[in-house]
């Protein structure tokens, strides 16, 4: 296989999907050298499978506003890859939301799924759809009207979504309620539920923790400690306030959080008091985090990232593309030392070329991020069993999970000169569990 030819070969069929087209680029570069030690894998053309999602839904949403006013909406599901389980993965509401998007998250779904060690496969789906500033009224006849052309393609051993940037309890409480109307059971086909109704606890703070779990474990390798350490977080949603809350508990200080419209800057670190108006202000008034300047008198740099402020630690944990280049360039030069990706490819290649040739310690999302599907499997697992584990038990099972991540990722990452390529590490180990499952099942 040679990746630059399957490479131009997606690029000529799918021109206008760039970055479903970078997500598959660093994947297929890095595990190019294993896949050649595997001729049986050429011969089943296994990396063109691999790469092309098994199916593709999409379709108009129209919903009936306040104002009686009937609104229209595109909505997706992308069924990625089964082969060593059901495919699993979030839906997105956001205006950004499109076929190009939702197959690159798949495609990543994929291999991070494979990392956790879980039966699940990978997919993704969403709409264009922008919950901001609708009414719970609005969103929930909108979660409805999605579902009712949902519904028929999902199941707990067929695909099991979840949350992700968008979607919270209030919009998969609305969508497992009306599934569950349409398909008469209770299976828990969704994760992320409310607690009352299958959901698991810690699920909320699994993606969060998972990030700094991971992170613990990457640090140990060079015999760093993260108390005292100056960390960086952009955004200030569910995975970077629970990120910011386990970092605090662990002596660290988080000294940036962001949204859309800019970042706050706290030199001495975010109080833990500060972080519960965050989290009010994010999830119960859904304000913005400039509030937070005008409230406490800190730092605001409006329409800005958090990348330029003095960190040891980065944690990009808002959405894609959202650190490049320049940004990388930097957090070197102010001596940053690891970076780790509570979202979804948030880094540009530029910046993650950077990192890699600085050999910090950066860990890709499909690696770090990979405690929130994580806990949605066992959520899973515990709605199989009708059963419900404490948070302790859940919280033990997924920091064993991290850790394993982590070893997978040093097993197969681990250069000449002693360093861990994480990005090589997470890509090889989750591709090689994909493709011998796929080998094993045959051409289907």
């Amino acid at each position: 296989m040679k990746a630059s030819e399957v490479l131009n070969d997606l690029k000529r069929r799918f021109p206008n999907e760039p970055e479903y087209l970078q997500a598959v680029e660093e994947v297929i570069t890095t595990i190019e050298e294993e896949y050649n030690k595997h001729p049986e894998f050429e011969r089943y053309n296994l990396i063109e499978r691999l790469c092309l999602p098994d199916r593709i839904f999409s379709f108009r949403i129209s919903w009936v506003d306040d104002k009686g006013k009937v609104q229209n909406n595109m909505g997706y599901r992308i069924q990625h890859n089964n082969a060593i389980g059901p495919y699993k993965g979030g839906i997105r509401f956001h205006s950004s939301v499109n076929q190009s998007i939702l197959k690159f998250l798949a495609f990543e779904q994929t291999f991070k799924n494979s990392l956790t060690t879980l039966p699940m496969g990978g997919g993704k789906g969403g709409s264009d759809f922008n919950p901001k500033g609708k009414s719970d009224m609005e969103v929930m006849r909108f979660c409805q009207a999605y579902v009712a052309e949902l519904w028929r393609h999902i199941g707990a051993e067929t695909d099991v979504p979840a949350g992700d940037i968008g979607v919270g309890g209030r919009e998969v409480g609305y969508m497992y309620g009306y599934y569950k109307k349409m398909a008469r059971e209770n299976t828990g086909t969704f994760t992320g539920k409310g607690l009352e109704f299958g959901g698991s606890l810690v699920r909320p703070e699994a993606t969060g923790y998972g990030n700094v779990y991971f992170l613990l474990n990457m640090l140990a390798t060079r015999g760093i400690d993260i108390k005292g350490k100056k960390v960086a977080i952009s955004g200030s949603g569910n995975v970077a306030t629970y990120t910011a809350k386990k970092l605090l508990s662990l002596g660290a200080k988080v000294v940036t959080m962001s949204d859309s419209n800019g970042t706050i800057y706290v030199p001495d670190g975010i109080t833990e008091e500060q972080l519960d108006y965050i989290f009010k202000l994010k999830n119960i008034y859904r304000g913005r985090i400039k509030e937070f300047a005008e409230e406490y008198d800190c730092e605001y740099f409006d329409g800005e990232r958090p990348w330029k402020v003095k960190c040891d630690i980065a944690m990009p944990s808002a959405t894609q593309n959202e650190l490049d280049g320049d940004d990388a360039k930097m957090l070197l030069e102010n001596g940053v030392i690891a970076v780790s990706e509570g979202a979804n490819m948030p880094s540009t290649p530029e910046a993650v070329r950077q990192f890699l040739e600085a050999k910090i310690l950066y860990a890709p999302g499909k690696a770090a991020n990979a405690g929130g599907v994580s806990v949605s499997g066992l959520e899973m697992a515990q709605n199989s069993q009708k059963f419900s584990w404490s948070a302790e038990e859940v919280d033990a099972k997924l920091q064993s999970i991290m850790k394993n991540i982590h070893e997978q990722c040093v097993k197969y990452g681990t250069e000449a000169d002693g360093t861990v390529n994480y990005v090589k590490g997470a890509n090889v180990a989750g591709f090689m569990k994909v493709a011998k499952a796929m080998m094993a099942q045959g051409i289907i």
